[in-house]
């Protein structure tokens, strides 16, 4: 029964996020609902004591990433780095090679830090019209966005600015530059798999004389390529936050150490800091805030008249994404205090002995029940990361190896129909499941098999 409770609680979430509801209202409505039926006196202790401890404490660690991400990704796109950047890879590739041109744009952007929402909107005009020209259907263009902008280059690449490639770093010690060979291979095998089921879903449509399509919806206005930025201005910022995160992640502890003690400044009251479990958050923190401040540097006068107006609404999408997040952490820590999560985590312990294999099969399968890849991971590892790390230990696995499979994996399975990205996107380009999602679940069922790849090539090969 106690399992059931938990079984119920995480298919109601998914059910509702799937509906189009808020989890951040929703996920304690169904973390509590299992506490009720589990022990009806628990239910206000839990609210306070176990998820608004966890989701206040996600909150205090990620909130900086979120909201500074947010704010890089929306001056980006305010100041026409992103569409001089677009026309840039096209003139180079040619528009016969329309996929492969949105593809890189959608991995040069997100692994320079720009959100995954804000690559969706930016990419889409270029996307439709590149595929106006070569006649290839508008329907593939989700799945098109997705390899380029959900896959690679925000969980496996390393130094990934991302979010789910920082999460892992606080609960392993690690950076986001963890297991840099199996992120590198892993991403790759993603790209180059995505590529050839892409290509091939062109042939076939090709094959069949289907083009891109007439009365379609949300079909955006004719591009304006005149007065953008100069591409190499264009894409610096992006450099410089790549550049900066790799440096700072190696000042910042040989600049504090592995503690901060503030008692050493008067400040008896406050605890000590582990810089481990930060280094990397402030790493990213800081590589963000230059390439803010570069963009401004070179477009101010493109962005000011918009720039309050611009600034707001990247504020309150980082909220929202944070909150959403948030939520989900803190509902991963109240069924992770259930006695039902106990005899799940023993059985499935004692079914999967393996440390990497049962840390990709737990993320990426609660990854997929919230919808969430920060969600599901985030509550992964909220609840195992130490019983991982004590099993690698035994066995001699680096915690690069835990971080990268971790991150990797919680970019599997989370792409499912309810996943808020996708939902996201399929509004945007004004299509619907139906038409376009089984090509976005095909690079899901590819990142998840990429995760095994890469657990594979550290155990034949010891690949970090």
């Amino acid at each position: 029964m106690d399992i059931i409770i938990i079984l119920l609680a995480l298919f109601f979430l998914m059910f509702v996020a799937y509906r189009g509801f808020s989890v951040i209202l929703f996920a304690p409505i169904a973390a509590l609902f299992a506490v009720l039926l589990t022990e009806p006196g628990h239910v206000l202790p839990f609210f306070s004591g176990v998820f608004m401890e966890k989701m206040v404490g996600f909150i205090k660690l990620y909130f900086p990433v979120f909201l500074l991400g947010a704010i890089f990704g929306k001056v980006i796109e305010m100041s026409g780095f992103a569409k001089s950047i677009t026309q840039f890879v096209i003139k180079l590739i040619g528009p016969a090679r329309a996929m492969l041109a949105i593809v890189l744009v959608g991995a040069i952007l997100t692994y320079g830090g720009v959100s995954l929402f804000v690559v969706a909107f930016a990419l889409y005009p270029f996307a439709s019209e590149l595929f106006k020209l070569a006649d290839i259907p508008k329907r593939l263009i989700p799945g098109t966005i997705a390899l380029g902008a959900f896959t690679f280059t925000m969980d496996a690449f390393p130094g990934s600015p991302q979010i789910q490639n920082i999460i892992p770093t606080s609960f392993f010690g690690t950076t986001t530059w963890a297991a840099p060979w199996l992120g590198f291979i892993g991403g790759m095998f993603v790209f180059i798999l995505g590529m050839i089921y892409l290509e091939w879903r062109r042939r076939q449509a090709a094959a069949k004389g289907e083009g891109y399509g007439e009365g379609h919806t949300n079909e955006p206005e004719k591009l304006d390529s005149e007065n953008l930025p100069n591409a190499f201005i264009a894409i610096l910022p992006l450099i410089l936050v790549g550049v900066f995160n790799k440096w700072f992640t190696v000042l910042i502890p040989q600049y504090y150490g592995k503690t901060f003690d503030f008692s050493a400044i008067g400040m008896k009251n406050v605890p000590e800091i582990q810089i481990p479990t930060l280094a990397a958050v402030w790493a990213v923190e800081g590589a963000l805030i230059i390439g803010i401040v570069t963009v401004l540097l070179f477009s101010f006068k493109r962005i000011k008249n918009n720039f309050n107006k611009g600034i707001n609404l990247s504020i309150g999408g980082a909220l929202l994404a944070t909150l959403n997040t948030a939520s989900e952490y803190g509902f991963g820590g109240v069924i992770a205090a259930l006695p039902g999560f106990t005899a799940v985590n023993s059985a499935m312990s004692n079914t999967i002995k393996d440390p990497l294999i049962n840390e990709a099969v737990t993320t990426t399968t609660l990854a997929g029940i919230t919808g969430s890849a920060s969600g599901g991971m985030s509550i992964a590892l909220a609840t195992m990361s130490e019983t991982y790390i004590a099993q690698a230990d035994k066995l001699g696995i680096d915690t690069e190896v835990l971080h990268r499979v971790a991150s990797m994996a919680s970019g599997g399975m989370d792409t499912l129909p309810h996943n808020g990205a996708v939902i996201t996107l399929l509004a945007v380009t004004g299509l619907t499941h139906k038409q376009a999602y089984i090509d976005i679940f095909a690079m899901t069922i590819i990142k998840t098999i990429a995760v095994f790849v890469i657990i594979g090539l550290y155990y034949g090969f010891g690949i970090v």
